[in-house]
């Protein structure tokens, strides 16, 4: 349980919830829940998240619980607790014994793959097992007994209803043998109907799957009847298989929770789950391993795969004095790390927690889709009764048997079950695929918003520059040598801790005796008095050398300029330059690519080094100089100037640009791994500090609505194709069903495609 600025939030996992239309029912029943701030089903994770005054959790979590027991009673509910309550594993010779069955919850909330683990429970089930039923169970069966049980009854099903063809029967008895093949393929379904009648749940599929098929055998079509529910069911079990194959691509992307930690205890190692390890403790991580907690290496050295996290492929050398992150995973070497966070604060645990409630925000298509489907249904039902009634009273040679049959027809195709599971699958596909490329989206409707980007706004430091600053250059004046002016200027700012005063010891690179300085005096916008080895020395800006009437040059470069003046006689200036990135002209030249050609920088930093670095790469409005609030300021205008469908993005490094990174449309926080302020202020967090991932998560979100939108014109469009064909009498019960389930399979495997990452923007 987790308390949100006086919020409780908590997180369920739904096991056994199979089917996208479940999964919304049971989102817009809890949401009504009285009590209940907000509320979002994520039917990919199979997990509810629901947010509460804290004052009211318990009894609206009990409500939220019976709610969920009463719309889905096949449906388990287990609580998550948040990372720190559980203690999962016992000492032991290996991750895959002593799990307990909270851990197997636990372990698929963060994304596990059911069927990459088949690791045994702690009753000694195997879990492959488990996944080979979730994986081919359908969205009536939901995940419940495996393949070979619904087999071997639709198996008899059909055998039944072939004796029923074939041999020589009629009258009751026929009706009997079709009637008996009915109830053993379909008579789950129409017992599912019977239930969320009696709830007051009509309009769902089963209770159009039963309707149209009893219908038949009304109008005494009973092989249809059958067949049509047989083929109904086959088309779930391969709706059930297309799903949980895409869930598996998606989850697997995630796959990199820590199982365990090599807890090092007076000279002995236990193995320990990751959130039993506190800061400071010592754990050690072997070759193929995963880092489980960050830290700092303190012993040994190793290459370090970070792909999961910053989906770079080169591993990073991890020497004593390194940071590592949780879940970079170890390639060669044994280190000792110390830790400085725990679990709960990890790297691995916030991008997790991010990738898993990102569809706590829905894209605007997927709110239109949910209430598209819950006007839709109602609205066909009513068509359908329409066409039985109508044509036969008005028409002449009409008959009620004929015109029954096409509005059942009617009926089958009127599911709107490709959109409803589709679409969801699609987003998060996309909001995989970014993270597997180190680009973290909050949701799916930040990723939507970047379709429409039209400016993009940068901070300077740290963003498209690297924020470490380096002497570019040593210009003594007449009599005064580069070395001598170097050594002078180091010595002077031996005592101050200014990134420029860094940046010059760096330079100088050699060890400042203490003795050597006497009156340090720091003159506050101006710069440093001292005396270096018996010798006044001034280091600071023009207005220094002016207010002590010391004639001094103006540079030619583009920088920082530190001005030194020995003995009152002017011994020349150094530049101090902060580096561009190597890919921030890259990054600008590709938004170009995708139709951004509007950008603009805000820096505070000085209008000669701003002006210097936004022609370097290309940037067309620059406005130094400012502070934080005129940076917002600035944003603000863009926002009037634009359209209201247009979109602003600011890209910052989230420290200091909090304010304006809430204020635009989608912020965007460069190198957020380890930046609270950055994770928690941006709608997107790009973990590698690359500028070029801006213009990759565009072009992911681009194909990411490509997709959704090729599945929502697909499904209508055939709907419609077969609304019209049944409707005129052409289309049977065969094509009916085939353009709901076969839309539905055809679509979610379309969805699977928002998974890849394209290749270059």
């Amino acid at each position: 349980m987790n308390v949100v600025q006086g919020n409780v939030r908590r997180q369920w996992m739904l096991e056994g919830l199979d089917c996208a239309n479940c999964a919304m029912k049971i989102e817009n029943k809890v949401k009504k829940i009285e009590g209940v701030t907000s509320c979002s089903v994520n039917f990919t994770m199979k997990m509810m998240t629901l947010e509460t005054a804290a004052a009211d959790a318990e009894a609206v979590s009990a409500e939220a619980r019976r709610a969920v027991n009463i719309l889905e009673p096949h449906v388990k509910v287990k609580e998550v607790k948040p990372a720190g309550v559980r203690r999962n594993l016992q000492p032991g010779p290996g991750p895959q014994h002593g799990h307990s069955h909270e851990a197997h919850a636990h372990t698929d909330a963060h994304g596990h793959s059911h069927e990459a683990h088949a690791h045994t429970d702690a009753h000694g089930h195997n879990r492959e097992a488990h996944a080979h039923a979730d994986a081919h169970g359908h969205s009536h069966e939901h995940g419940e007994g495996n393949t070979r049980r619904i087999l071997l009854r639709l198996g008899a099903g059909a055998i039944l209803a072939a004796a029923g063809m074939f041999l020589p029967v009629s009258g009751i008895l026929e009706l009997l043998v079709f009637l008996a093949a009915y109830l053993i393929v379909g008579g789950e379904v129409v017992w599912s109907a019977a239930r969320n009648i009696v709830r007051g749940q009509v309009f769902d599929e089963n209770f159009l799957m039963a309707l149209a098929t009893i219908g038949a055998f009304a109008i005494g079509e009973y092989p249809e009847g059958v067949a049509v529910m047989l083929f109904y069911q086959v088309g779930e079990l391969f709706q059930g298989m297309a799903v949980n194959r895409s869930r598996r691509s998606i989850t697997a992307l995630m796959d990199i929770r820590p199982e365990f930690a090599n807890l090092k205890e007076a000279g002995s190692l236990r193995r320990v789950a990751p959130e039993e390890v506190g800061i400071g403790d010592h754990i050690v991580v072997k070759p193929g391993e995963k880092v489980p907690l960050d830290g700092m290496i303190i012993e040994g050295s190793a290459m370090m795969d970070t792909s999961a996290l910053t989906g770079e492929s080169v591993p990073r050398t991890a020497e004593p004095g390194s940071k590592v992150l949780s879940g970079f995973i170890n390639r060669n070497g044994v280190v000792t790390i110390a830790v400085t966070q725990t679990f709960g604060e990890s790297a691995v645990s916030k991008i997790l927690e991010l990738v898993q409630n990102a569809s706590n925000n829905k894209a605007k298509t997927e709110n239109f889709i949910t209430k598209f489907a819950r006007g839709y249904t109602p609205v066909v039902v009513i068509t359908a009764l329409l066409l039985a009634v109508i044509p036969p009273l008005v028409l002449s040679g009409a008959t009620f048997s004929d015109w029954i049959y096409r509005a059942l027809v009617f009926l089958v195709i009127s599911c709107p079950c490709a959109l409803v599971v589709s679409i969801p699958l699609g987003f998060f596909g996309g909001i995989g695929a970014a993270s597997k490329s180190g680009i973290l989206v909050k949701g799916s409707n930040f990723l939507e918003a970047l379709n429409d980007v039209k400016v993009v706004v940068f901070d300077k430091t740290g963003t498209l520059t690297k924020g470490e600053f380096k002497v570019t250059g040593t210009y003594p004046s007449e009599g005064f040598k580069e070395n001598e002016l170097l050594r002078t200027a180091a010595y002077a700012e031996s005592h101050s801790s200014h990134p420029i005063a860094e940046s010059i010891r760096a330079a100088y690179g050699k060890e400042i005796p203490g003795d050597a300085i006497a009156d340090y005096n720091e003159i506050s916008g101006h710069g440093i008095a001292v005396m270096v080895e018996g010798k006044a020395v001034l280091a600071g800006n023009a207005r220094l050398m002016a207010r002590e009437g010391i004639a001094s040059r103006t540079p030619e470069q583009n920088g920082t300029v530190v001005h030194i003046a020995i003995d009152k006689q002017y011994a020349g200036y150094l530049v101090i330059a902060d580096e561009v990135k190597e890919d921030s002209l890259q990054a600008v030249q590709a938004l170009g690519r995708l139709g951004i050609h509007r950008t603009v920088m805000l820096t505070g930093d000085a209008s000669t080094v701003a002006e210097a670095v936004g022609q370097q790469l290309g940037i067309e409005e620059i406005h130094a100089e400012l502070l934080p609030q005129h940076k917002v300021e600035a944003i603000e205008k863009l926002e009037r100037e634009k359209s209201q469908r247009e979109k602003v993005i600011f890209v910052g490094d989230g420290i200091n640009d909090t304010p304006v990174l809430a204020r635009a449309d989608v912020g965007i926080a460069m190198g957020g791994l380890g930046s609270d302020a950055a994770i928690e202020a941006a709608d997107i967090v790009i973990m590698t500090d690359e500028p070029s991932k801006i213009a990759t998560a565009v072009s992911i979100a681009k194909r990411t609505r490509t997709i959704v939108w090729q599945n929502i014109i697909f499904a209508l469009a055939v709907k419609a194709l077969f609304l019209l064909l049944g409707a005129f009498g052409i289309a049977t019960m065969w094509e009916a069903v085939f353009s709901d389930v076969g839309v539905t399979v055809l679509a979610v495997l379309n969805s699977v495609r928002a998974l890849q990452v394209p290749k270059s923007v």
